[in-house]
């Protein structure tokens, strides 16, 4: 699903007067989320689930068209947990 179809369906559920107002929504929460998440703070949705993020240590890794070995840097990433509504919904 893109963005603009998460817009579309935004707009249409949430019975609001535009779809430049549905973009304007959608873009306040990933702001907010983004900020969150570089402020290091965890995102919980209560039946959603929980962003948060995670240090990964230094790696080996492959180059794939070489197939040389290259070290991975250590740093930071996203991580989504879902949770037990979510997990729930997908089991049907």
């Amino acid at each position: 699903m893109t963005k603009a179809e998460i817009v579309e369906k935004v707009y249409a559920k949430a019975g609001l007067p535009t779809k430049s107002k549905a973009e304007a929504a959608l873009n306040a929460v990933v702001d907010v989320v983004r900020e969150a998440l570089v402020a290091g703070d965890t995102i919980t949705l209560t039946g959603f689930g929980s962003f948060k993020v995670v240090k990964r240590a230094a790696r080996k890794g492959r180059n794939p068209q070489t197939g040389k070995e290259i070290t991975i840097p250590a740093g930071k990433v996203a991580k989504f947990t879902p949770g037990k509504g979510l997990k729930d919904s997908l089991k049907k």
